[in-house]
């Protein structure tokens, strides 16, 4: 048998060096090489896996159509791309205890139990927990699961096996972290040890078309834990998100070859498990009894799905030599840009003030096209002017002062009206031709003409 050889392994990109190095030569990042075995010869059990084909012209190639299988959950499906395919391999990740594995539970025992679609055979590969607890928990989730086969196994080996001999439709591997193969010498949860073990699951997911969905932890600055590679060779990347001071979860696709990209479902937990929630635009507006400074209603857009938020705005006195700037769910340095916008275009300074920025609910906004609300909560703060509570503000601000369109401008507008808004301030580009019903659309060039808007 040869000999084993150790080289160093970066965990960002997967590049080997022979000896250890600060900075990763390959992609140059710091600090991301490691120590890992690498093996002389590729094992001969995974030759099968890999199947030769001969070249064929991309117009010859027959195309059929792709089946996908729900899992009756309607937020779930969403950000999956309507369910899961055969040969499709999901990587989920997450925050401890945040109820990955109560949501996939409650996926399969609905999966399993669903009539309309073909009978599924299901496959659960636990490697932390024990059957015992798996049924503990569908017990108290009160799941049917009847259909669901549970194998007690961190092998590599013997889970392949048995996925080859029982030929299921899907396979949870929960977690991927715990897989280790005999003929890798490192410990379970190294970097070659999750690169190699996620690579033959997805090999095998391909050649039987089984559905395959990864459990990875993550790191305490909340990225997948293992190499990078793992991102690439799945394809599907799924987060779960979360406060652990609030009930409500959100699940967002940041990779999906499949569906749309920055999908977001939204569940609440409760003692039955999650729970999607359906108007997810309410948990993060404010009841206000009455008018109030400093807050302004925009829509932004996650993934196909047009979602109503509150941006809050607190402008002080300065107490201190350098006034604070504090933006949560929102970029620092955009905050700090959009002032200085403010400040040339909009006539009001706050070099002498502290802004605080919120974006409620804990949502988190990386579009440009919430600047306009976020100016106009600052000025309504700054000034102690309210806005009217059923209007809804959005647009991208450039640093000439002007308002410029944004993506799905319509769709934004209809679900505003659809949850009873009655006014809308967008940029002039993004006004239909054909009115929407019950809603007054206002549209402007500059952030001159918002903030006259907002005496209105």
């Amino acid at each position: 048998m040869a000999k084993n050889k150790i080289a160093y392994v970066c965990t960002e990109c997967g590049g080997q060096s022979t000896k250890w190095q600060g900075q990763c030569p390959h992609c140059m990042t710091w600090n991301t090489m490691v120590e890992s075995i690498i093996e002389a010869s590729v094992p001969s059990r995974y030759a099968s896996l890999t199947q030769t084909s001969e070249l064929k012209k991309l117009n010859e190639v027959k195309m059929s159509a792709v089946y996908k299988r729900t899992t009756c959950i309607s937020e779930f499906d969403r950000v999956l791309g309507c369910g899961f395919v055969p040969g499709g391999v999901v990587l989920i990740g997450g925050d401890p205890g945040i109820g990955k594995s109560t949501l996939l539970i409650q996926a399969l025992s609905h999966m399993t139990n669903d009539k309309t679609q073909t009978p599924c055979k299901v496959i659960y590969v636990s490697g932390e927990e024990s059957p015992q607890q798996i049924a503990m928990r569908a017990k108290r989730l009160e799941l049917e699961v009847s259909d669901i086969f549970i194998l007690s196994e961190i092998n590599l080996e013997k889970i392949i096996q048995s996925i080859e001999k029982n030929k299921p439709d899907v396979v949870v591997i929960d977690s991927i972290q715990t897989i280790y193969s005999e003929e890798l010498q490192s410990a379970p949860g190294s970097v070659t040890q999750v690169r190699e073990c996620s690579a033959q699951l997805t090999r095998i997911a391909k050649q039987l078309e089984v559905s395959m969905i990864l459990v990875g932890h993550v790191t305490k600055e909340g990225s997948l834990a293992g190499p990078r590679v793992l991102e690439h060779i799945v394809d599907t990347v799924l987060y779960f998100e979360g406060d652990q001071n609030s009930s409500f979860r959100m699940v967002r696709a940041f990779k999906n070859r499949f569906g749309a990209v920055n999908e977001l479902g939204v569940f609440a937990m409760t003692e039955k498990g999650l729970r999607e929630v359906t108007n997810p635009s309410a948990l993060f507006l404010s009841h206000h009894h009455e008018e109030v400074s400093g807050s302004c209603i925009t829509v932004t857009q996650e993934g196909t799905r047009p979602l109503l938020i509150e941006i809050q705005a607190l402008v002080d006195n300065a107490h201190g030599a350098s006034p604070k700037r504090l933006g949560v769910g929102l970029e620092q340095n955009r905050l700090s840009m959009l002032l200085a916008v403010l400040n040339r275009h909009g006539g009001i300074a706050c070099f002498d003030q502290d802004v605080f920025v919120n974006a409620v609910g804990g949502v988190k906004i990386t579009e440009p096209g919430v600047d306009l609300a976020i100016l106009c909560a600052i000025v309504s703060s700054f000034k102690d002017q309210p806005i009217n509570q059923k209007a809804i503000i959005f647009g991208e601000v450039g640093l000439a002062g002007e308002v410029r369109p944004i993506q799905r401008g319509q769709e934004r507008i209809k679900e505003a009206a659809k949850l009873g808004f009655t006014r809308a301030i967008i940029p002039k580009a993004n006004i239909a031709k054909q009115k929407i019903a019950g809603i007054e659309v206002l549209g402007i060039e500059y952030l001159s003409q918002a903030l006259q808007l907002l005496k209105a």
